[in-house]
Order: structure tokens, then sequence, then C-alpha cells
């Protein structure tokens, strides 16, 4: 069992402790559910290795507060330790540091001002196809609804709205084989490849500022891949390209930008992932903003599983103790006086 009333830096330790990289989360979806079950004023439910647990006084607004317990793959980096006022291990900040606030308020706020709904779900840190919080989202969608959601990715203790989009794109160059002894009989699919390079070193990013907030775009190349054999003049070359855009930008509009970069080559969709408007004027939001981050708040550089809220009409915020910078590294950390500091602010802002 887990001990939900230890404070939440022991509790993360416990978390750290208990493997759960991708795909491998069932001990400790067992352990929430279980810990979350002796809660009698919480409703629990499962589904696969995702745990739901809600309050149901019939308040005005429900929120969502939602985290991942799955981690990327441990490096040597667990047991958990504390040193210097940090709590090492693999997921520590990456978000077992979060998912232990989140279990605190489940256990400490039996009255919350608003009606609370607690997810803790599987495969964030894989393809989207995997993920817990999708398959939630299309098993049970009435679980996850709410007025306002907050998902306690790291985000160093700072309220970051919305998230960028991301997709990924094969930019294909072609020319025609031939041997290399008599390479002026053939086109080399490389050398055309290097337009696409050129296109991508003289692309300034956007920096829009969106509902507030500004965000900074990047289009960069991740893969290439071209050749057949050393002596013989390549006739593909693909660069794979990644573009992570602002969230005034559809998923539809992204792709056209791209096709318009990339004029004259093939573009083919690899993958992509539509972004989440800040949405902080919300009333939940600009209270929560208020109230718990001092009325300041930062655009998401990246993609978080937002996108999912927004998808359902849910306007949410990421608000995390770890450092993202920090994430999936070999030397994770959280910072312990952060934990507490997120408990204590969340605690008051759910109370009242």
């Amino acid at each position: 069992m887990l001990d939900l009333t230890s404070d939440a830096v022991d509790l993360t330790g416990v978390l750290v402790d208990v493997r759960s990289e991708s795909g491998d989360e069932r001990v400790l979806a067992d352990l929430v559910e279980a810990g979350l079950r002796e809660l009698d004023h919480l409703t629990v439910h499962r589904d696969g290795d995702a745990v739901v647990a809600r309050t149901d006084l019939g308040r005005d607004r429900r929120i969502v507060v939602a985290g991942h317990i799955d981690t990327v793959p441990i490096v040597d980096n667990v047991p958990s330790r504390v040193e210097d006022g940090r709590i090492y291990g693999c997921g520590s900040t990456d978000m077992k540091a979060g998912v232990a606030v989140q279990l605190r308020l489940a256990q400490l706020v039996t009255e919350p001002v608003h009606d609370v709904t607690y997810v803790f779900y599987d495969n964030e840190e894989v393809d989207a196809s995997r993920n817990g919080l999708a398959r939630l989202s299309r098993n049970h969608p009435e679980w996850l609804a709410g007025d306002f959601a907050i998902l306690m990715e790291p985000t160093d203790g700072m309220i970051e709205g919305g998230c960028q989009g991301t997709m990924r794109v094969a930019v294909a160059a072609y020319g025609k084989r031939a041997h290399s002894a008599r390479s002026w009989m053939g086109e080399n699919a490389v050398h055309k490849a290097g337009e696409i390079i050129d296109r991508l070193r003289a692309y300034t990013p956007r920096e829009p500022v969106v509902e507030g907030l500004q965000f900074h775009e990047g289009l960069n190349a991740v893969f290439i891949e071209g050749g057949v054999a050393g002596n013989v003049i390549p006739d593909e070359c693909a660069v794979e390209v990644n573009y992570r855009f602002a969230p005034d930008l559809s998923v539809e509009e992204a792709e056209a930008h791209l096709r318009e970069v990339f004029d004259g080559f093939e573009v083919t969709v690899v993958d992509a992932a539509a972004p989440a408007r800040p949405g902080l004027e919300a009333p939940s939001a600009a209270a929560f903003v208020d109230a718990v981050g001092e009325g300041r708040a930062r655009a998401k550089l990246g993609w978080t599983d937002v996108s999912f809220f927004s998808g359902l009409g849910v306007p949410a915020v990421n608000y995390g103790p770890g450092d993202p910078m920090l994430a999936h590294t070999r030397d994770e950390y959280a910072e312990t006086a952060k934990i507490a500091d997120a408990e204590e602010r969340m605690l008051a802002w759910l109370r009242g």
C-alpha cells in the first residue's frame, strides 16, 4: 500500500522506487488504485493501467488534475535518494513529484470548493497511439469532463499555458541511379537534398503572441536517409523535419505551411499532434493563475497532453514542481522545496 499520509517528498521517493517504464505501469497503477480506494470521499475507476478518482459533491464546477505514472527507461538511476534539498531518481521530475502532489491532494482535500477529478494514466512517454489519456478520452470521455484541467507536468513551479503542436514530415529528393565511376550519367539525390537543408538554414521561426503568451516556433531536420552503396549514385534522399508550431495554427494549417516552405519537393506527413490554446480567459483558469501563479503565466514551449483536454473543450494548463530541463536525464532530480510549495499552493486553491 502507498501511504498517502506521508509527505509529498517521501511519497515521491516511494513512487520513483516502483519501476513504471512505459508499458510496465501495472504494479504502480495497482498501488495507486488501492491507495485511492481507501479514501471514502472518492469514487475510483480503472481503465487498463489508468486510474481515475472523483469527488461528487454537486459543486458548480469540476477541476481535473492529471498526471502520467510512466517514465522513460531507467538508466542506473533507481532507487531514489535525497541529497542537498533534491530528490534524485528516474521520473522524479517527469513526473512522479507531480503525481505525489496529486495523491496528497486526493487524500487531504475532502471538501474542495470545486469537485475534483484526479487522473493517473499510462504510456505518456511513448507514441501517441498508446497514450493512456487518449484511450480514456475514447473509452470514457465522461471521466475527463470538467471546466478546467491542470496537467502536473514539470514546469519548475511556473504556470505554462497551452502547448505547441508538433509535426514531422519527410521531405524527399529524387535523382537517377548510376555507377559512381560514371557519375555524370546519373543525378545525385543527396546533392539535391542540399536545397532542403539550405531552406532550413534560411528559415526564420515565428514568435507569435497567442492570448497574451509568447510562443517560439522551431523547424529542424532530425533525420536524413539516403544512399545505396559505396559505388552507386543515390537516386533517393529524404530529410525528416520536425515542426513545433504555435497554437494559433491548426494541424492542417501547419501542414500547408510546410508544403509551402518545401515547394518543389515531395512532402509526406509522418506524425502530427495538435496544439492547445492557453485558454487562460476561462474563469477557473484565470482564478488558478491569480491564486497559484500569483498572476503570472508563460507559454508551454513543447507538446503536452493539455492538447487532449483542449480537444475535449476543457481549458488546461501545465503546472508542476519538476524542472523540465532535467526530464529524461541520468541525473534527474526534483527540488524538495518546490514539491512542498506546489502541494501548499494547490491545497490552498482547492480548499478556497
